[in-house]
């Protein structure tokens, strides 16, 4: 699932479920259907399950307000010496790659572990070339909730 936050700066944050919890990564330019785009995609504490629902001000007391962007299911596709990777390995290892049966972004994906500047939080999220692929799709301007059709702004006091 991929809630959208906008707190001091508007950023996407995707979630997977991996072993009960929410594997999470802040991007800052959001996901994007393209497979020539590298998103950044920085690596945050793990969420519990109960948060893939919540919209509202920043959960935690937190800045912002949040949103529930996309939702729906992954499966986990990382393989190694031809066998299927856990996806807590893969991450371990520092590459996982999945599928997506969302809402918004469907199709292959891969996220990608760097050492850019030096910090192991920051990953590159990516688009893989399938029937999902979207060149032109600017995601930028699909700025509703899936769950209740509320933008961020909506949230605002």
């Amino acid at each position: 699932m991929v809630q959208r936050h906008d707190a001091t700066t508007l950023h996407f944050d995707l979630r997977l479920e991996v072993d009960g919890v929410l594997a999470s990564w802040a991007v800052p330019k959001g996901p994007s259907l393209d497979p020539a785009d590298k998103r950044l995609a920085v690596r945050v504490g793990d969420h519990e399950m109960s948060h893939a629902t919540y919209e509202g001000r920043g959960a935690g007391g937190g800045p912002g307000t949040v949103i529930v962007w996309d939702t729906g299911t992954y499966e986990n596709v990382t393989v190694r010496q031809g066998r299927p990777l856990p996806a807590a390995e893969a991450l371990e290892r520092g590459h996982l790659r999945f599928v997506l049966h969302g809402e918004k972004l469907t199709g292959g994906f891969a996220l990608t572990r760097t050492r850019m500047s030096g910090d192991p939080k920051n990953w590159i999220l990516v688009k893989i070339d399938d029937d999902g692929a979207d060149r032109e799709r600017d995601l930028a301007l699909e700025d509703r909730s899936v769950l209740t059709e509320r933008a961020n702004e909506d949230l605002e006091p």
